[in-house]
């Protein structure tokens, strides 16, 4: 599960304005990554933060994080405390195993927890950005470990949730824990899990009978990638890119913003070997 940084950004079909270039700050203590819409005029923006993979880094995914700022989206991407893209030596051990996801709780790896809630408090805190940022539209989105983050603020560890998150995208992401606690019943916002055909690693705990797919409410979705692994969703990977997009980003649009459903996240495009949705219990 590391993850690896190269210059690579994905293509995106959707209308949009140019997001600006990505800057480096601190943020609540964190170093953060941020990309933000070019323009928004006097609305405020919605935001999704992204949690990055284990020994991954907030730029690993930047194909993804650069396509929802240009769709108008304020988005933001820690540094989590085993991110590694672009330093030297090896990453740490895990603070558990993740062959042994029944030992895993709550405080596992709860730094990162942490790392979301300081980053959008000390949003809410900045005078720059007071008045253009919509902290009734945040929608989160992560990799593998970073899916295991996410998944926890929406209620897989009731201890992490987090008041305010719209939706979540779940790609690639280690849910074992949850399903070992049976605790995905309290996920409580709508989810979007992505996995490929050779994501041998995770996949299949999201799409086996009673995996995550299975015991998280509705509505959800299940978006499985014809011939992607695990890498598929970084930067180090292209070929998934169009497709992880052309659902990820109506996905939020129709969470996050409340806009009408659109009609692909209903329809198994190229590149998606199956599709499994479930849209009957609605939140608000």
């Amino acid at each position: 599960m590391r993850f690896f940084r190269l210059g690579l950004v994905g293509a995106f079909l959707f209308t949009a304005t140019v997001a600006r270039a990505q800057e480096r700050v601190t943020l609540g203590g964190r170093e953060t990554f941020v990309w933000r819409p070019a323009s928004s005029g006097a609305r405020r923006v919605p935001i999704v933060v992204f949690s990055h993979g284990f020994g991954g880094c907030a730029t690993q995914s930047r194909f993804l994080t650069q396509a929802l700022a240009a769709r108008g989206y304020f988005v933001v991407a820690p540094n989590h405390k085993d991110a590694t893209c672009g330093r030297r030596g090896a990453v740490a051990p895990p603070e558990e195993a993740f062959g042994k996801p029944g030992r895993w709780t709550a405080a596992t790896f709860i730094g990162r927890r942490d790392d979301v809630r300081a980053v959008l408090a000390a949003l809410r805190d900045s005078t720059q950005l007071r008045g253009r940022l919509d902290f009734e539209r945040v929608g989160l989105a992560g990799h593998s470990l970073g899916g295991y983050t996410v998944v926890g603020l929406a209620g897989g560890w009731s201890s992490w949730k987090l008041d305010g998150v719209k939706a979540v995208l779940a790609l690639s992401p280690y849910v074992e824990p949850f399903l070992a606690h049976h605790t995905l019943g309290s996920v409580a916002v709508p989810v979007m899990y992505q996995g490929g055909t050779v994501d041998f690693g995770i996949t299949p705990s999201v799409k086996r009978p009673r995996g995550a797919y299975d015991e998280t409410p509705a509505p959800k979705y299940f978006v499985d990638l014809s011939g992607a692994g695990h890498m598929a969703w970084t930067n180090v990977r292209a070929a998934a890119h169009e497709t992880i997009l052309n659902y990820a980003i109506p996905f939020f649009d129709r969470y996050v913003r409340n806009e009408k459903a659109a009609d692909r996240l209903t329809v198994k495009a190229a590149g998606v070997a199956l599709l499994r949705f479930d849209t009957s219990a609605v939140r608000r």
